[in-house]
C-alpha cells in the first residue's frame, strides 16, 4: 500500500436547521486515508457517518471544514472541475432497493455515468457494461432486466457495478451490507476487496457491523455523536482500545466460543444517546461513560496520538 494521502478531512461540520434549533450531524471531524488503503468508519445508528460519507462527496454541502482530494479543496470546485471531480468518487448506498431507478433497465442504470461523462458509445458502451457486470459477479443477460427482477445482494452488485462505471479512484461504501442477508454480506465484502486489488480503488468504508469491519478496514475510525472518538489500524483498535466508547462497542461483539463468551465482561452502556441538537457540554460521551470525571463536563479533549498511529480524544490520556 502506498503511503501517499489521498484524501483528508479536515474540522468537517453538518449542521442542519430544523424546526426546533440546530442539529449538529458531523461537529468538526479530522481524518486521512492513503491511497489504496479502507479506512472504516463506524458507531452507533445516529452517531453521524453517512452524514459524513455524503457530506465528503458533496451530495451535502459542508457547514464548516475542508475536504482535501489529492491535496485539493473539493469545495472550491465548480463546473467542469466539479464535473470531472465526480468522476474520481463515487458512493454506494446503504439501501439496494430504493438507490436503482425502477424505471431504468440495468444497462441504462450502469451506463447513465458512462454517458454523463462521454466516457463511451454505442458497441464500446455496451461492451463496457457487460464487463462491469461481469466483474461483479453478474452476466451480460441480467443487462436488459429491470430492478424488481433481482435479489438484495444482486442489486447491491448493481449500485457497485453503477459507482465503477466510470472509473472512479475513491468509493464512499455507506452501510453496504446492513440491508443484505447474513449469507450475502460477505460475499459483498470479498467482492468489494476482490475490486480493490483488481482496479488500485480506495475506500471509505461506513457501518455498524464491527466484526465486518474488521474483515475489511486497514484503518478504524470511530464515531459518537458527531464527534471522532479513536482511530487507529483494525488490528489495534479490537487488541487495544484506548476510548471507553469504543472498549463498549466492542463489548457487544459476542464470541463464537461458549467459554470465553462466559468469562468476558459485557459493559451495558446505562441511559440514552443524546440529541445531536442539544448535546452535552464537553465530551458528548460523558453522560453515559463509565470512567467520567468532573473534567469531562468542561471541554471537549483533543484528538491526541497516545501511541503510534493510535489516537484517541479522552481525558484518560
Amino acid at each position: 500500500m502506498k503511503e501517499e494521502t489521498l484524501l483528508e478531512v479536515k474540522n468537517l461540520k453538518k449542521h442542519f436547521n430544523v424546526r426546533n434549533g440546530v442539529l449538529k450531524a458531523v461537529d468538526g471531524i479530522n481524518f486521512a486515508i492513503k491511497r489504496g488503503e479502507t479506512f472504516g468508519l463506524v458507531g452507533e445508528s445516529g452517531c453521524g457517518k453517512s452524514t459524513a460519507g455524503r457530506t465528503i462527496v458533496k451530495l451535502y454541502d459542508a457547514t464548516e471544514g475542508e475536504v482535501l482530494f489529492n491535496g485539493e479543496n473539493i469545495y472550491k470546485y465548480k463546473g467542469q472541475k466539479l464535473k470531472k471531480f465526480n468522476q474520481q468518487m463515487q458512493m454506494v448506498f446503504q439501501d439496494p432497493y430504493a438507490s436503482l431507478n425502477p424505471r431504468m433497465t440495468i444497462e441504462n442504470i450502469i451506463g447513465e455515468g458512462i454517458d454523463i461523462h462521454g466516457l463511451a458509445s454505442g458497441k464500446e458502451r455496451k461492451e463496457q457494461i457487460y464487463q462491469l457486470l461481469q466483474d461483479v459477479g453478474l452476466n451480460s443477460e441480467h443487462a436488459g432486466r429491470f430492478p424488481h427482477e433481482f435479489s438484495g445482494g444482486q442489486r447491491q452488485r448493481i449500485g457497485i457495478a453503477r459507482a465503477l462505471a466510470i472509473q472512479p479512484q475513491f468509493i464512499v461504501a455507506d452501510e453496504p451490507i446492513s440491508a443484505l442477508d447474513v449469507s450475502v454480506q460477505a460475499q459483498v465484502v470479498n467482492l468489494f476487496k476482490k475490486l480493490q486489488r483488481e482496479r488500485d480503488l480506495t475506500y471509505l468504508f461506513i457501518a455498524h457491523d464491527l466484526a465486518m469491519v474488521k474483515h475489511i478496514s486497514d484503518r478504524i475510525g470511530v464515531m459518537y455523536l458527531g464527534k471522532m472518538m479513536e482511530i487507529t489500524t483494525s488490528e489495534k483498535l479490537y487488541s487495544h482500545p484506548l476510548h471507553p466508547y469504543t472498549v463498549s462497542l466492542l463489548s457487544a461483539i459476542p464470541i463464537p466460543d461458549p467459554e470465553v463468551e462466559k468469562k468476558r465482561e459485557r459493559i451495558i452502556l446505562q441511559g440514552e444517546v443524546p440529541s445531536p441538537m442539544n448535546p452535552p457540554s464537553g465530551c458528548p460521551f460523558r453522560t453515559r461513560c463509565p470512567k467520567a470525571m468532573a473534567k469531562c463536563a468542561e471541554s471537549m479533549p483533543e484528538m491526541k496520538e497516545v501511541e503510534p498511529g493510535h489516537f484517541t480524544a479522552c481525558h484518560l490520556y
